[in-house]
């Protein structure tokens, strides 16, 4: 091969400098976007709290696996706390939720007591039934 400088290989030395620009643009386009929720990105917000305390009654509720990929049993009087402490919230927060917040967290408690009275109710035995 002949070195006529054709095949030299070109290597832009700016390139990390153009592509931190490129990160802190994005970066600062990003922070000025409002959260979905009408919070700060990145900062807590109401429906947090009602995610937090919904996926604890899910887990009590069964039907998730641990780490290992064994089955969580279900455990119903931790899965009836933390559905009565999202009730809690809900008549302490009463009128001072917005129509989003209020949704979110009527929504999650109607379907959680569901899944409850399901898991309950399956768990006793039938009427007519000895239990022999």
């Amino acid at each position: 091969m002949s070195d006529d400088g054709s095949s030299r290989l070109h290597i832009d030395s700016d390139w990390k400098t153009e592509a931190a620009r490129e990160k802190e643009r994005l970066a600062k386009e990003t922070a000025e976007q409002p959260a979905p929720d009408g919070g700060a990105p990145g900062q807590p917000v109401f429906a947090d709290l009602i995610n937090m305390l919904a996926m604890q009654a899910a887990v009590a509720l069964g039907g998730y696996k641990g780490p290992g990929g064994e089955s969580i049993p279900s455990n119903p009087e931790a899965a009836k706390h933390h559905i009565d402490l999202l009730d809690v919230l809900d008549e302490k927060t009463k009128g001072n939720l917005s129509d989003e917040e209020k949704r979110v967290l009527d929504t999650v408690l109607y379907e959680l007591r569901m899944q409850y009275v399901q898991i309950v109710g399956s768990a006793r035995p039938s009427p007519g039934t000895t239990g022999l």
